[in-house]
């Protein structure tokens, strides 16, 4: 009802919504546009920026021009569900977001009753699906189950002979991550020297280091993002010690290696394909690097949702939510990520997790 009467003051007034004529369809993406994980954000904003410019240039949706609003949640649960609310008063259609897990989940309960689809590019823990509130809640990248699957497996083969410990942030993503990781490693047969939660955003962590120290600790699994990690990692160096870091896809950023330096050589993460070596994608690739923008991590995964979303309005011919929801759940998506579709909970159809190693301060595969 709220959109109902907001479109109708719009349309007695002539008013236009965040710079937007009444014909235009407003989406938004969201984020942590600052704080210690900014740099995803970053990326984020990039690819969407990106898509809406592409998208528009072709035509828009339908005859209609695109408009992108932009939030910042921080990777703060509370401040993510203001964020929804805020989308809501602007009318949104459509949500290319959010990034973290803790901040998508809470979210998506307002999208959902808003009637608003959402489109996650990042977030991986299973319940933002496994326990979707509404049928408009989707993701483009995979989930920790498959992540942890992967990262499992490989730690208790490569390393069934070293002393593999096992960290986590305790935020929805790290947790998560870690915990599968765990379970899947343990079944395999191979058990940890040592399982420990520390707290994000702190600077120093000589006392969790020191403690990795004395368990003669060769492998540690990091839950969590870059920032913590980097500083661990190098921290690990400063005491001397000759520990392979491993964690997932929150390492995909040039910032991890800001943090180490040389310390991070050899560090091994999981993600999916690099989408930029996807020849769909070398245009996008290009446009962002030409207007010295990043096209690493997460922003060809916001392109691609955003592409979904514009598709799959173009087939139902309207941005009404249940039509987007049924072209969504029927489609297949010619996207930079490539040809994708969407499974009965919203989880997407594509490869899953591969391993990198950062080398000289890139990361590539392994």
């Amino acid at each position: 009802m709220k959109k109902y009467l907001l479109a109708g003051v719009a349309a007695v007034t002539g008013m236009t919504m965040s710079g937007a004529a009444l014909a235009d369809i407003v989406i938004a993406t969201a984020g942590p546009m600052t704080g210690q994980y900014a740099s995803f954000g970053a990326q984020m904003k990039a690819g969407a920026e990106q898509a809406v410019a592409d998208i528009n240039a072709a035509g828009g949706v339908n005859g209609e021009m695109l408009v992108l609003e932009v939030g910042d949640d921080a990777c703060d649960p509370k401040q993510a569900v203001a964020v929804a609310n805020q989308m809501v008063g602007k009318g949104v259609v459509f949500m290319a977001g959010h990034f973290c897990s803790g901040s998508s989940i809470p979210a998506s309960a307002v999208y959902a009753e808003e009637g608003i689809v959402q489109i996650s590019p990042a977030s991986t823990n299973p319940k933002f699906t496994d326990e979707r509130p509404g049928p408009g809640t989707y993701r483009v990248c995979g989930r920790d189950d498959q992540q942890g699957q992967v990262a499992g497996e490989y730690l208790a083969s490569e390393f069934k002979d070293k002393n593999i410990a096992i960290i986590q942030d305790k935020t929805a993503y790290g947790k998560g991550l870690a915990d599968a990781t765990k379970a899947v490693m343990n079944a395999a047969g191979k058990d940890e020297v040592l399982y420990e939660a520390f707290t994000a955003g702190e600077k120093d962590y000589t006392a969790l280091v020191s403690k990795l120290k004395s368990e003669n600790v060769d492998v540690l699994y990091v839950g969590g993002y870059h920032t913590e990690a980097g500083l661990i990692k190098r921290q690990m160096v400063d005491q001397g010690m000759e520990t392979i870091l491993v964690s997932g896809d929150a390492l995909v950023t040039d910032e991890y290696w800001s943090i180490t330096g040389p310390a991070g050589e050899g560090t091994l993460m999981t993600f999916s394909p690099d989408p930029r070596k996807n020849a769909e994608a070398a245009p996008v690739v290009k446009a962002l690097e030409d207007a010295g923008k990043t096209a690493e991590g997460y922003a060809l995964y916001t392109y691609a949702a955003i592409q979904a979303f514009a598709q799959a309005a173009s087939t139902a011919g309207s941005t009404d939510y249940e039509e987007l929801v049924g072209a969504l759940n029927d489609g297949e998506f010619s996207t930079v990520l490539g040809s994708l579709s969407f499974d009965d909970k919203g989880d997407v159809t594509l490869p899953g997790y591969v391993w990198y190693e950062w080398k000289d301060g890139n990361y590539d595969y392994k």
